[in-house]
């Protein structure tokens, strides 16, 4: 369902999140329905806390903080694959999550398979599929692994077929978490075409990021996670320049 007219297409109300220390796991059923959901059990810290922000359809933001802040937790809670342990989190149509390098597709399938598996899951018709099937194939310059299992493709084939796909479905949000850092320059200056032109066709986007270029290309907002906390949201520049004054090099 899209967003209202006028209405933000995601709002993140006191969204909380906790792990076990021990191999990062969550909570046991045991645990919930023994009524201990709303308090830290021993080994257990939060991964984010308090976290709250608005989203109109359109923006572009970009989510900065160290390794382990945070960032990569709150794009899986966007994407409806994480579930807040506190708060919640409402958006108003479909995400295209390209979280991780192979999140979502499936090891032992082929690419073709693979393809047709994550393209149908987000809603494309099977007539639909073929249509955008060479164009995806041809992003990816693919036709030479199409057969070959997904497990089997190099870290920078990998996400050129997540990207080619991802970057094909009509979901309004895209989330994009540092898969860019992988692949060959030229590729990634197709990437980065291709997200010019979906921010053109008023696509929202959440990209995670240590590239401050990257970051300033694409996005005019910014949100700074550091111990899990909301620290800064505000114009992208004023957000790096506060990370690089708590952080310097």
């Amino acid at each position: 369902m899209s967003a209202p007219a006028g209405a933000p297409i995601i709002v993140a109300s006191g969204l909380g999140v906790r792990f076990r220390r021990n191999r990062g796991s969550r909570r046991s059923f045991k645990d919930l329905f023994a009524g201990r959901s709303r308090r830290s059990l021993p080994g257990e810290f939060w991964a984010l806390r308090n976290i709250s922000f608005s989203v109109d359809p359109g923006e572009a933001i970009g989510v900065v903080g160290r390794n382990g802040q945070g960032k990569s937790t709150l794009l899986k809670l966007v994407a409806g694959v994480l579930l807040p342990d506190e708060g919640e989190v409402a958006v108003h149509g479909g995400v295209a999550p390209l979280i991780e390098i192979t999140g979502g597709f499936v090891g032992d399938l082929t690419v073709r398979d693979n393809v047709n598996l994550t393209a149908g899951l987000h809603g494309l018709d099977k007539k639909e599929i073929a249509r955008r099937f060479d164009s995806i194939i041809d992003f990816a310059g693919a036709d030479d692994v199409l057969d070959t299992p997904y497990k089997h493709l190099s870290s920078g084939m990998k996400v050129r077929v997540a990207f080619a796909v991802i970057s094909q479905l009509d979901e309004p949000v895209l989330l994009v978490d540092e898969v860019l850092a992988v692949g060959d320059k030229a590729f990634r200056n197709k990437c980065y075409r291709r997200i010019e032109e979906l921010l053109a066709e008023g696509k929202t986007l959440f990209l995670v990021s240590h590239n401050e270029r990257d970051l300033k290309r694409f996005c005019a907002r910014g949100l700074y996670l550091d111990r899990g906390e909301l620290k800064l949201d505000g114009p992208i520049d004023d957000v790096i320049a506060r990370y690089n004054e708590d952080h310097p090099a």
